[in-house]
């Protein structure tokens, strides 16, 4: 290959839901990428061949999930006479997909708190593998067993969290029925050292018949209070001079009369 050529630095797997993309830098100039894929045990499959760009999707060839793999990204000439001899190429770390991809937010689909019971029915993320009908796999169906889900709740406008796990689809928490609550949840790997926590979902929170209290809190109240002591006390003294002001009116028209 060509000595002169730049090799790639800054590689890094970047994994979502067994979405993988690969990248690295910097950008090519008059020299182009192809990035090999190297399994420990599987054929080395070539991706993104004589690209410009500084990443590439291999989702694709990584499909053996428990498999470990390695990237070696080529620097090659844009004209590809480099076939010859091998071209200079940067290798990236190792990757296994099982161990190592993120998992994506769970989706909440509906949430009900009837009496003393919370619950809340969620989907797991979809990864871009499909079935044999096309359909696309969940992560629960390749992580099985090892996948649970974490639950976070707490009263609403209170900072003490509580928690719950489940290996299905579905929480059921006891909770205050006259308090709403707040919650959000995550996917967990618990086998793994590194990436259990996957991402968390978003924070929906309940409101059975949510009083003015809760709504607003006590400081609304004390300003309501100071309002109406303030316009007592205004509409007592108005009253109050406005009788001294009839009392001195009926005085002076008394004196008129006796004058006359």
């Amino acid at each position: 290959g060509d000595p002169e050529l730049p090799t790639a630095v800054n590689i890094t797997w970047s994994s979502i839901n067994f979405k993988t993309i690969l990248r690295w830098q910097p950008k090519p100039s008059g020299y182009l990428y192809t990035v090999e894929i190297h399994g420990r045990t599987s054929d080395t499959k070539r991706k993104c061949i004589l690209t410009a760009e500084t990443e590439c999707d291999v989702t694709d060839v990584l499909r053996n999930v428990k498999e470990t793999y390695t990237a070696h990204i080529l620097s090659v000439t844009a004209s590809g006479t480099d076939n010859i001899e091998e071209p200079p190429f940067a290798v990236s770390e190792k990757f296994t997909p099982y161990n190592q991809t993120v998992l994506g937010r769970p989706e909440i689909q509906h949430y009900t708190q009837k009496g003393s019971k919370l619950t809340i029915v969620f989907q797991d993320p979809l990864t871009p593998y499909t079935f044999p009908n096309e359909s696309f796999l969940s992560v629960r169906d390749i992580f099985q067993r090892d996948l649970e889900y974490k639950l976070y709740y707490w009263k609403d406008q209170s900072s003490g969290k509580k928690d719950a796990t489940t290996k299905s689809h579905t929480f059921e928490v006891s909770v205050d029925s006259t308090k709403n609550y707040c919650f959000y949840m995550q996917g967990i790997i618990p086998s793994r050292r590194e990436n259990r926590n996957g991402q968390e979902s978003v924070v929906l929170c309940t409101s059975v018949g949510r009083n003015i209290l809760d709504e607003y809190g006590a400081e609304v109240f004390i300003i309501i209070a100071v309002v109406a002591i303030a316009v007592i006390t205004l509409a007592i003294v108005l009253s109050v001079i406005l009788c001294k002001r009839k009392k001195a009116k009926a005085s002076r028209e008394k004196e008129l009369l006796n004058g006359v």
